[in-house]
């Protein structure tokens, strides 16, 4: 599975691209099952492996989550029939659709065929002119309320954590430390028991924290933590330093954690020793920060629904 992150862009088709593709796996008058109808239009529009394995935030896959509101738009416009629960036919409107539309539908198109079934945006007044809120929403349009809901989350975490990474850059740095301790504490490593902490400060031989993973701390994780600006990237010779201290504690593991980044002679140099080091940049931390909650605090939930149809069984 692959899970997009706030910068990349999707090669998943949007909604609009698969209404023809489904239309045209349902011309056989056949009452397929949602699923068959999914794999079949998937195929039909020719999805790759990598497109096919996006995913949502929520964990579903995208291109499953974009035919499905396909689905939900043609059902509203009454081209296609649901005969049972999960099951769907063509129906005459459809037919006459397909002859209608032989190229298939792009935003605008779509846009204009089915914006009758979605809600009703509101007017702004801008100086002496009306002008439409629906063209300042119009690159959200494409997407389905969830993929909209992720979006929004997507953009406040994407602040937040430019936020997150500018005080830590202006932290202590025995807070820090302490902080990147603390990360890997909420990611599990410790144990129940929380077994962790900071050793940092004046002899700490290149070392700024050790997690021990086991009760009698044989087996050990130790950490260092690098709180640099924006271009001050880590190299060769201190990631070589870190694993020169490992060393010299006996150590087979170590996490190198910055607000940096690291050089590319860097990362291929730990790809080359025979110690475990695993290297964390700002981008990362701040991701894992904010998906473990550290250095972050929930401030709203949201709940989505969806009829329960065992109720109606």
């Amino acid at each position: 599975m692959t899970t997009l992150n706030d910068d990349a862009v999707s090669i998943v088709p949007i909604w609009p691209a698969f209404v023809l593709p489904v239309l045209r796996v349902l011309e056989d008058g056949r009452t397929m099952h949602r699923k068959d109808v999914f794999d079949e239009a998937a195929e039909l529009v020719g999805l790759s492996p990598a497109a096919k394995a996006e995913t949502l935030r929520s964990g579903g896959y995208r291109y499953e989550q974009r035919l499905g509101w396909a689905l939900s738009h043609l059902s509203k416009a009454n081209w296609i029939d649901r005969p049972s629960r999960g099951h769907y036919a063509i129906n005459d409107r459809g037919r006459s659709a397909l002859v209608e539309y032989p190229n298939g539908f792009d935003y605008a198109t779509a846009r204009e065929i089915f914006a009758p079934f979605w809600p009703n945006e509101p007017r702004k007044q801008v100086g002496s002119e009306v002008e439409d809120v629906e063209l300042v929403h119009a690159a959200t349009d494409i997407l389905d309320p969830i993929e909209q809901i992720e979006d929004g989350i997507s953009r406040i975490e994407a602040e937040v954590g430019e936020d997150l990474l500018n005080r830590l850059r202006e932290s202590h740095p025995d807070f820090f430390e302490q902080a990147v301790v603390d990360l890997l504490l909420a990611m599990g490593y410790g144990g129940a028991e929380q077994r962790g902490k900071r050793i940092g400060g004046t002899g700490d031989e290149g070392i700024d924290g050790v997690i021990d993973q086991d009760a009698l701390g044989l087996d050990r994780v130790y950490i260092q933590a690098k709180r640099y600006k924006a271009g001050n990237n880590i190299s060769r010779e201190t990631i070589q330093a870190f694993v020169g201290a490992l060393h010299g504690f006996g150590a087979t593991r170590g996490v190198f954690l910055t607000t940096s980044a690291f050089t590319a002679a860097a990362v291929n140099y730990t790809s080359n020793v025979q110690s475990r080091v695993v290297l964390i940049d700002g981008p990362r931390l701040i991701a894992l920060m904010i998906k473990y909650r550290v250095g972050v605090q929930v401030r709203n939930t949201y709940t989505a629904v969806e009829v329960d149809a065992d109720f109606f069984d």
